[in-house]
């Protein structure tokens, strides 16, 4: 005797009760305002209705594009003056005249230059000494 393998409970999960809305709790009261940006999106997001008019925000970032959006479609929020990014050499510029920062300059070099000739000297003094006890090592064979 062959069965069809029907299962009265196939595509629920364990523990799973019957679908409704008064199984699953009640909704919450919402209240749901629209925002609109300069680009034209349209946001709708939704605030319990036990918020106070006045708590709700006026105005919100657009998700897609970041720009404001505010309540009015036909007055949506400007974007305040829009600044461009700023490289690290423009804060400097503006903490630094150009005289400080060619002093600072020649203050780098000259550590540089004081550190390169130490440097050479140190090589320069430890290849005298190999020079040296290869000698030594030559004359005593």
């Amino acid at each position: 005797m062959a069965t069809t393998g029907g299962s009265a409970i196939r595509g629920s999960r364990v523990g799973a009760g019957p679908m409704g809305e008064e199984d699953r709790g009640f909704k919450a009261e919402r209240v749901v305002r629209n925002y609109y940006c300069v680009m034209g999106h349209v946001q709708s997001p939704a605030f319990a209705s036990s918020v106070i008019e006045e708590e709700l925000p006026v105005e919100i970032d657009c998700p897609n594009c970041g720009l404001p959006a505010g309540l009015d479609p036909n007055n949506p929020p400007q974007n305040a003056k829009h600044e461009p990014y700023k490289t690290h050499l423009a804060y400097v510029k503006e903490r630094r005249t150009d005289a400080e920062a060619k002093e600072l300059l020649e203050d780098a070099v000259a550590m540089i230059r004081a550190r390169r000739t130490a440097a050479t000297a140190a090589a320069a003094a430890a290849d005298k000494a190999e020079k040296a006890a290869a000698k030594k090592t030559a004359a005593k064979k």
